[in-house]
């Protein structure tokens, strides 16, 4: 690595390409669920489709990755920030030599162990003890070293009861905590994880931190990529921000997760969207969504009430089974709550047709900050869809009284009641 020691991975002017496919159907069933469509008037989902040229596609090929280069040292943690769709999965692909590069160079020094989608490198007809060997070996482990690792693995991943049984009857949690123990135990030098962490329960991932923490700390490497900011930062000293296949900045955590933020927050109190085009399926979609403050100017202080509006087009949901759950986030990405609908009203039978929903936060709730407002629409206990970012604003500061005037700390400041 051009005489640079300190130097784990280097990457220069990497690019991957894709050729597009397009969209059709041979079978006859297929057929008639398109014919089906188009006699109620909805769009035809086996029509083949040509993506319109931009910055990364040109003539039948999709540039994923467009003259990335960065370095990283030894025993750095880097975080690797970006939109969906940016090129981040795919440049931990490359990285992980899953995939090969179409341009570009990317030189590694130690062996590397990643954790990219749920299962990755397991065999589903082998146990879970089996495949813990199988990975091993991938990662040129011999079995005596394997051995000596085995109890710390299992341990680790606290499914020792499910061992012996074959890794298809395993649950997704369970296989992200396999896989991790696996990748982070196997004393690899470089250590990839994606964004699968967020599959596990909140005390495995706990310990998977402090396990990357301990790795790190060792003088190994880190590549972590997660939409979980708040993770990001607490663990990342240094990260990288790829934006539509570019590499857009790169520098210390904090201040490349606050301008990516303030890039990707945009403040609007209300949006509409015209018939057809809100987010949604072709049974349900989002007409509206507004924010109306109660104080008389129309500010959203800490003292006001705000009601959230939402307005639907219900094209093909005629029974009581459909539930919206509200997520508002701060700033940088901490949940400062969520709630249901169904958490206040029994369940209802929804008509077809044009229909409003509203909930109102109460006044002394929010803190003043920068909060983005998130819908998630439920059918049969699954998610239907997510309507990401709906609504995005700054809360101020109303009046106070007490002891201080300084900004009070906590994503939200509920007025309690007190006693003496």
């Amino acid at each position: 690595m051009s005489g640079r020691s300190d130097l784990v991975i280097q990457v220069e002017d990497l690019r991957k390409r894709y050729r597009l496919g397009v969209m059709g159907s041979d079978l006859l069933a297929d057929e008639a669920v398109a014919l089906w469509g188009r006699m109620r008037g909805r769009a035809d989902a086996g029509k083949k489709r040509r993506a319109p040229e931009g910055e990364q596609r040109v003539g039948d090929y999709f540039w994923s990755l467009q003259g990335v280069s960065f370095e990283v040292k030894r025993g750095e943690m880097l975080g690797i920030i970006g939109r969906n769709g940016a090129g981040k999965s795919t440049l931990l692909k490359l990285l992980s030599r899953i995939s090969l590069p179409t341009e570009g160079v990317i030189r590694m020094r130690g062996k590397v162990s990643s954790l990219l989608e749920v299962g990755t490198g397991f065999h589903p007809e082998l146990t879970g003890r089996e495949n813990i060997y199988l990975n091993g070996a991938i990662l040129g482990m011999r079995k005596a070293e394997i051995n000596r690792k085995l109890d710390q693995i299992i341990a680790f991943s606290g499914i020792e009861h499910h061992l012996d049984s074959p890794i298809k009857r395993y649950s997704s949690g369970m296989k992200v905590r396999l896989g991790f123990s696996v990748a982070a135990h196997l004393d690899p030098e470089i250590l990839i994880v994606d964004e699968v962490l967020a599959v596990g329960d909140a005390e495995f991932q706990r310990k998977c931190i402090g396990s990357m923490r301990e790795v790190a700390s060792s003088g190994r490497t880190i590549l972590f990529v997660s939409h979980n900011l708040v993770s990001l930062q607490s663990l990342c000293t240094r990260a990288i921000w790829l934006e539509k296949g570019r590499l857009r900045a790169e520098g210390p955590t904090d201040e490349l997760v606050r301008d990516y933020l303030l890039v990707s927050t945009h403040q609007h109190s209300a949006q509409e969207w015209a018939e057809g085009e809100g987010p949604g399926t072709e049974d349900l979609r989002l007409v509206s969504v507004r924010a109306i403050s109660d104080d008389p100017s129309g500010a959203f202080t800490t003292d006001s009430a705000v009601r959230i509006e939402i307005e639907l087009d219900n094209l093909g949901i005629a029974d009581a089974d459909l539930d919206i759950r509200l997520q508002v986030r701060t700033g940088n990405d901490a949940i400062a709550f969520s709630n249901d609908l169904s958490a206040s009203q029994p369940a209802r039978f929804w008509n077809l047709g044009r229909s409003k929903v509203a909930c109102t936060i109460p006044a002394q709730l929010l803190n003043s900050n920068t909060y983005r407002y998130h819908l998630v629409f439920f059918r049969q206990g699954r998610v239907l869809f997510k309507a990401e970012d709906v609504l995005s604003f700054d809360v101020h500061e109303g009046a106070r009284s007490g002891s201080t005037f300084r900004k009070m700390p906590g994503a939200v400041r509920p007025t309690l009641i007190w006693n003496r």
